[in-house]
């Protein structure tokens, strides 16, 4: 396992993180919390030890496990976190509506004012068990805070000792660059997979030139290039996938042909086809840290094995070459 320093913050991650979004079962159909810890067990077990969790993961869930899991362990890990999307009161930026765990009907919004970040900083600490959170991240731009407020609040927590690193997440060009004016972050958690390149033409270059780094989430675009979604793949109850633009019958028609392309280099290396998506993710300019989801172990250990693999520059292109082919809806 590789491990690289995120920006200039001195924080060293893991190439490969675990992402704790499945496991707090919010919009992905349900997820078994024993198996949850076992996977987070499995990864550390395996050189993975960054964990990314987020307090809207389940509504507090996801972050509750990684605090379980990591119970006389915290040393050996980074926690990443987030604050800025609520689901009490009213400030803020409507965002969506969701279901909370007792299928109460619950508002979210955007809100990264700086009393509110305060006060969730503390329910992360106590959700996750520990007195200083390695990484603290905005989930969302918040239109209705001024982003000097939110770095404000960030550089308190800094100077408090309880949190080690500031990063923002899903900032384009022009607002990391406003960060910047205010406040040294170590990076930029961002989409990113091999059919969702949206941050190639300027925030990814704009991260390279100013030592942001990229941390990039969906690189497995929610589960599509594993290549176990097919055609007719019957999603769960409650799983969010089937609403979004991959997963439109035609999309996944597509995507698995373009995957076909890559079996028999997969089958050649002994790889899973998600490792070779995960292993090409990190081959990729400017990204350091790379978030893979698991619900179980076998799914952890398969992760992780993805940062200890090297793919040769014809490899890299015959990828390049089949992504190409690829045709959306």
């Amino acid at each position: 396992m590789q491990y690289n320093e995120l920006g200039k913050s001195g924080l060293k991650v893991s190439s490969i993180a675990f992402g704790a979004w499945a496991i707090g079962g919010w919009m992905w159909g349900g997820a078994d919390d024993k198996q949850a810890i076992e996977a987070i067990h499995a990864c550390m077990d395996h050189g993975v030890s960054t964990l990314d969790t987020a307090p809207i993961y389940g509504f507090g869930h996801s972050e509750e496990l990684v605090g379980k899991a990591i119970e006389g362990k915290r040393q050996q890990v980074q926690l990443l976190t987030k604050f800025g999307l609520v689901w009490n009161g009213n400030a803020g930026q409507h965002y969506f509506e969701s279901q909370d765990a007792q299928g109460k009907t619950v508002a979210v919004n955007k809100y990264a004012g700086k009393e509110s970040i305060m006060a969730e900083c503390e329910a992360s600490l106590r959700r996750l068990k520990t007195d200083y959170i390695d990484l603290l991240q905005i989930h969302w731009p918040d239109e209705t805070t001024p982003i000097a407020e939110t770095m404000e609040a960030l550089e308190l927590l800094l100077q408090q000792g309880k949190i080690r690193a500031a990063g923002v997440c899903n900032y384009n060009a022009a607002q990391t660059q406003e960060a910047l004016n205010s406040l040294t972050i170590a990076s930029n958690q961002v989409p990113f997979s091999m059919v969702e390149r949206k941050i190639e033409p300027e925030t990814l270059p704009y991260c390279l030139a100013n030592q942001v780094s990229i941390i990039a989430y969906s690189p497995l675009q929610r589960g599509l290039l594993t290549g176990k979604i097919t055609p007719g793949y019957a999603f769960k109850e409650g799983d969010h996938r089937p609403r979004t633009r991959y997963f439109k019958p035609e999309n996944i028609v597509a995507v698995n042909q373009m995957l076909d392309q890559l079996r028999p280099m997969a089958q050649d290396r002994d790889l899973t086809l998600g490792q070779l998506v995960l292993a090409w993710t990190l081959r990729q300019p400017g990204i350091d840290c790379v978030l893979a989801g698991a619900r179980n172990a076998v799914q952890a250990t398969e992760n992780a094995y993805a940062g200890q693999v090297s793919l040769s520059l014809t490899e890299l292109e015959t990828i390049n070459k089949a992504y190409q082919t690829l045709i959306l809806v």
